[in-house]
């Protein structure tokens, strides 16, 4: 009986080491690679180019502490990006750079959109043949002060009648779609508030439009900057009122008065009357 439970017993551990000794082998196996292909997709290809690191002014002088070189797809370039394999001094250069209109933060740095001038910036951002011009304004003839630089106004005249003829007032526009170059804003007290109002609209007119407005200043009783939607702007589509230099109004025709009566003749006509 003794010799039968021994054997049994020794059954029984050779069971079990087989059991450690099997499960020590599984767990030592290293496990098994398994290879997955991808396909791989197209390689970008990737430049650098020059960008803003924070908004820019129109006007402002660029200095190299305001951009950075950052990577761009090179299928994504636009024409006049700053390309660092093309420029690598970006933007330093013996001629200043002037922004010609707003970067914004991240933006790429345009050729186009900078102006290269050791001059001021006024003269600078004009193009050629045009004429820079101030004229005096307030916040009721400058559209409640909301006019700001590169909007587009008219410039409206009123004037006052000779007083044999009642003294009526008139109004006409005298410059269509006018750009504005520039606004002065000074700091005011009014009614114990701090209020932004601009005193003095400098704008972009040819040489004939200056000779127009400087005559309707001497004419005028006041001049009034009128405020364009933007779809109504065009940069091409600028008007004046010509008349105010040659005397004639309309398609040639002038107001004569004479003993008391007013009446509008062809230019050059004869007053047989």
């Amino acid at each position: 009986m003794k010799i039968a439970r021994l054997a049994v017993l020794g059954v029984a551990v050779a069971a079990a080491g087989g059991a450690f000794f099997l499960a020590g082998n599984l767990t030592n196996k290293e496990p098994e690679v398994r290879e997955v292909v991808q396909n791989a997709g197209p390689r970008i290809e990737l430049a650098e180019v020059l960008v803003a690191i924070d908004d820019i002014a129109l006007g402002s002088s660029l200095k190299p502490k305001m951009v950075k070189w950052q990577q761009w797809p090179k299928d994504a370039l636009g024409k006049g990006y700053i390309v660092r394999s093309e420029t690598p001094k970006g933007i330093e250069g013996e001629v200043a750079a002037i922004a010609r209109s707003t970067f914004f933060a991240g933006e790429p740095i345009r050729e186009n959109k900078l102006v290269r001038s050791n001059s001021g910036y006024m003269s600078a951002i004009l193009p050629a043949g045009m004429r820079a011009i101030a004229t005096t304004i307030s916040t009721e003839t400058g559209a409640g002060g909301f006019v700001l630089p590169n909007d587009r106004v008219d410039v409206i005249m009123t004037r006052r009648g000779n007083e044999d003829q009642g003294g009526e007032f008139s109004s006409e526009v005298i410059l269509e779609n006018i750009r504005v170059l520039a606004i002065d804003q000074l700091i005011e007290e009014k009614d114990n508030k701090k209020v932004v109002v601009g005193k003095t609209a400098t704008l972009q007119l040819t040489p004939t439009q200056v000779k127009i407005l400087t005559v309707a200043q001497q004419m005028s009783s006041r001049l009034t900057l009128s405020l364009r939607s933007l779809a109504d702007s065009n940069d091409g589509q600028t008007k004046g009122a010509e008349h105010l230099l040659t005397g004639t109004r309309g398609k040639g025709r002038v107001r004569i008065v004479k003993f008391g009566q007013m009446r509008e003749v062809i230019a050059g006509q004869t007053d047989d009357k």
